[in-house]
């Protein structure tokens, strides 16, 4: 008779809504249809260094029968992303062999994704990889979990910054997370009606920043703007000040508003609001849940079919498997200065930075 399968899963990396329902997904194939074992592993490699293990089944957290990892955020098995796993190889290899695991899946970000690939290549394990970031960084996907659900939260919280923004002729200055990517910064302020976006990809410039306001504020009488800010901005070379060559105390949030105070021609009244971790909380929206279920079973479905070092990806609407070196290779997938995204922002009369040789 065949042995029963042992799965073991775990969480890498930030946490983000929809990685519980990941999980959800992953035990309920994986029981229901192979009738497998499946171990949730507590705080990622840390957890594999530790041999800790936690049985998972279908109805393990219900309440009352209901099931709330479909719409609960965060993660129940805990994540880190912080350590120095490269160190301790040999240490969580032999690990993994004690707790006797005959596969593991592995949802993380690009960096998560390719320890963990090493790992599994370095101990032979078979080792399947779900994307997850609220950056959406991850090459060879077109979304990561967590990514809708970040989009809508900050795209509410432009909708309610714009209320009051509006009702005292304000500038508001959000800055939300994206330290190499501005994916997550592109997609919101488009649609939460930014006025200005500025991410890492394309310099800005100050002065232009502030002539866009004042044609806003002389042309279409309009006293009041929202500016959209991703964590890694930088100017334009010249621009005067490159944010990567000064030491800045506070955020680039606080640091675009000074500026924009200290060279506009007409007093502006200002604001600035940093969403910081908020954008990595509350309850996943459907995309997210529905990717979450498309992923957590096609990762099981490979995981039955022999595949390893594979990442299931989310491309033209459905699942398609994608070798993880490709992933690793192409990762992080920054926004294109000319995508059609961008374009379409600046159809919109969005500020979004600088063309090449437009400074």
């Amino acid at each position: 008779m065949q042995t029963q399968k042992r799965l073991g899963i775990l969480t890498s990396g930030g946490d983000c809504p929809g990685l519980n329902a990941v999980i959800r997904a992953v035990v309920s194939h994986a029981t229901l249809t192979y009738d497998w074992q499946v171990y949730g592993i507590p705080y990622a490699t840390q957890g594999l260094l530790e041999r800790q293990m936690i049985p998972l089944h279908m109805h393990s957290f219900d309440l009352r029968g209901i099931d709330p990892l479909l719409s609960m955020g965060g993660t129940i098995l805990g994540t880190i992303n912080k350590g120095d796993t490269l160190n301790c190889i040999d240490q969580i290899l032999a690990s993994y062999q004690a707790l006797d695991l005959d596969a593991l899946i592995g949802i993380g970000g690009d960096g998560s994704i390719a320890i963990l690939n090493q790992l599994a290549l370095q101990g032979n394990w078979q080792f399947i990889a779900i994307p997850k970031t609220i950056d959406n960084d991850v090459a060879l996907t077109e979304r990561a979990i967590g990514f809708d659900t970040a989009v809508n939260t900050i795209t509410e919280a432009l909708n309610r910054l714009t209320f009051t923004a509006a009702s005292h002729d304000r500038v508001m200055v959000v800055e939300v997370m994206g330290r190499e990517a501005g994916h997550l910064a592109l997609h919101s302020g488009i649609a939460g009606g930014a006025d200005v976006i500025l991410i890492p990809e394309i310099p800005y410039s100050i002065q232009k920043v502030c002539r866009h306001l004042a044609e806003l504020r002389d042309r279409w009488h309009r006293r009041f703007a929202i500016i959209l800010v991703a964590e890694g901005i930088h100017p334009g070379e010249e621009d005067g000040i490159n944010l990567f060559n000064q030491k800045i105390a506070c955020g680039k949030g606080q640091y675009i508003a000074d500026c924009i105070a200290s060279c506009s021609s007409y007093p502006v009244d200002i604001r600035v609001s940093v969403l910081g971790h908020i954008q990595r909380g509350g309850i996943p929206s459907a995309l997210d849940r529905l990717m979450a279920a498309a992923l957590g079973k096609a990762a099981v479905d490979l995981i039955a079919k022999g595949q390893s070092s594979q990442m299931a990806a989310w491309q033209n609407g459905t699942v398609s498997a994608v070798p993880i070196e490709q992933v690793c290779a192409l990762s992080p997938l920054v926004v294109e200065p000319d995508s059609d995204l961008v374009q379409t922002a600046r159809s919109l009369g969005i500020y979004v930075g600088e063309l090449k040789n437009t400074l």
